[in-house]
């Protein structure tokens, strides 16, 4: 099929609410050295998005200034040394932003075969979140076989997969949520243990759950400190997100009392070497649960890229289950 030149792509016309999201005609991009150029099928929509729309998350020097961090679809051509890749190839790619569009071009290493058996929205959902979760809990926190491991917002996009992926690898799961059905949403979806932050003293009810070796913080602000308590000793604390605030007020003697280890990253700065290694490591060790159905992915809701202020009224409606996703076309 012959590449336009070019494209359809959702921009964000001026920093605001989901109405500055417009549908635009921009030239196709060209994949570089070392990229691949995506004719995208699907693009997940995530919090990153969001905060860029709003003027709070620029895109890295270099890259698009469309949002868009995840997609999935068809290379449709290659620049020099993108690798193993073909024209052809089906994949999903994580990228530094331009995902919403009909074209994108995606750093090699940034790529994954799609899975078998998903569709290109699935696929599409998987990138951002299985990077981030991978990148944190296992990489970073060393979430082993057997321990217990705690992630708020269960049922966000993050949320689900960690849940999946910790089961998974044999974690024992707890999850928090904002609402007695988002905390049986994340019953149903493997978590062993679920409890209402707006209702319950979640920290004194994880420790009498067995306290938690790992946390999957996306909330930060007042969250910080009582994660600390329910911590057991040795325990690992890993902020991606600061939605409650980004201070807090915490006790170093309670981290070095328990030897507590506290650390915290973004997925957009990494560079591409890291991602690539990231990548790798994925494509071993997660990709074989998601093509054996182990590991499942969770779709909320797909829209149409004429749709994407609907997509992102959703997103801070904070309604969803799972991914939602944008259907190229």
């Amino acid at each position: 099929m012959a590449i336009p030149s070019t494209m359809q792509a959702v921009e964000i016309e001026t920093h605001g609410g989901p109405e500055v999201l417009k549908l635009t005609e921009r030239p196709t991009p060209s994949p570089g050295d070392g990229e691949v150029l995506i004719r995208v099928a699907a693009s997940g929509v995530n919090r990153p998005d969001v905060l860029q729309r709003k003027g709070l998350y620029p895109p890295p020097h270099g890259a698009s200034d469309l949002p868009g961090l995840e997609v999935a679809g068809e290379i449709a051509a290659i620049g020099d040394g993108a690798g193993e890749w073909n024209v052809g190839d089906q994949v999903c790619a994580l990228l530094p932003g331009g995902g919403y569009a009909q074209y994108a071009a995606a750093n090699a290493g940034s790529c994954l075969p799609a899975p078998k058996g998903l569709s290109p929205e699935e696929a599409a959902s998987l990138p951002e979140t299985v990077f981030t979760v991978w990148a944190n809990v296992f990489d970073d926190a060393k979430l082993k076989d057997g321990e217990h491991f705690v992630v708020h917002g269960g049922t966000s996009g993050i949320g689900v997969t960690a849940i999946a992926m910790a089961k998974a690898f044999g974690a024992k799961v707890a999850a928090t949520a904002g609402t007695q059905e988002k905390c049986e949403a994340c019953l149903k979806l493997g978590a062993d243990a679920a409890f209402n932050y707006k209702n319950d003293p979640w920290e004194e009810e994880i420790v009498k759950y067995g306290g938690a070796d790992v946390i999957l913080d996306m909330a930060g602000g007042d969250f910080v400190s009582r994660n600390l308590a329910c911590l057991n000793p040795g325990g690992r604390h890993v902020s991606i997100a600061f939605l409650r605030g980004a201070e807090a007020s915490i006790n170093i003697f309670a981290i070095m009392q328990k030897q507590l280890r506290l650390s915290g990253s973004t997925m957009k700065a990494r560079s591409m070497e890291e991602k690539a290694r990231l990548a790798r490591d994925i494509r071993a060790n997660v990709w074989p649960k998601l093509e054996s159905g182990e590991i499942k992915p969770v779709i909320d809701q797909v829209f149409t890229m004429a749709e994407a202020a609907k997509a992102h009224k959703r997103m801070e409606s904070g309604a969803h289950i799972g991914k939602i996703i944008l259907k190229s076309g």
